[in-house]
């Protein structure tokens, strides 16, 4: 049902479209600049279900606006730009794949998390990497990092005691 409503073929704002109905309204409404931190109309009176996790990227959308997205956006691709430098310097096979595979978790996360907020891909329930509320996440990619950054300091083959 949820890919019928994403293609098109059904409409049902009311019903199991409803969260991307009101997401899009949402990220629709900041405009260029937002509303202003804790401002937002669609995410203030939580017209928004589930909009401190898998919708996150709508209360970013209304209350910073374009901007405060592509700012999020570009933040992102910083982040996964610099997995990548840190992966080609691996010298251990193992190292390398693992930070090829930590960024791609995060930027996969991105895309489909932002591409169903705004309802280019169907809803699937995947938190967006370090904003979306819960432990469980932000505790996983904070591994995840970690994990990478002590292999990264690693390389050169030196073991600490």
């Amino acid at each position: 049902m949820r890919i019928d409503i994403v293609l098109g073929i059904k409409s049902d704002p009311k019903g199991k479209g409803y969260n991307v109905h009101q997401s899009i309204i949402a990220i629709g409404s900041g405009k260029l600049w937002g509303k202003g931190y804790m401002r937002g109309t669609q995410t203030m009176y939580r017209y928004v279900p589930e909009q401190g996790t898998d919708f996150i990227f709508c209360t970013v959308g209304e209350e910073f606006g374009f901007a405060g997205s592509v700012v999020v956006l570009g933040l992102y691709l910083l982040l996964v730009l610099r997995i990548i430098y840190i992966a080609e310097r691996q010298r251990s096979p193992f190292s390398r794949i693992y930070a090829y595979g930590v960024g791609s978790v995060i930027f996969f996360h991105v895309i489909i998390n932002i591409g169903m907020t705004i309802g280019i891909m169907p809803v699937i329930g995947i938190p967006l990497p370090l904003i979306s509320y819960g432990g469980s996440s932000l505790l996983s990619f904070t591994v995840m990092l970690f994990t990478l950054i002590k292999l990264d300091s690693n390389r050169m083959g030196m073991i600490y005691a």
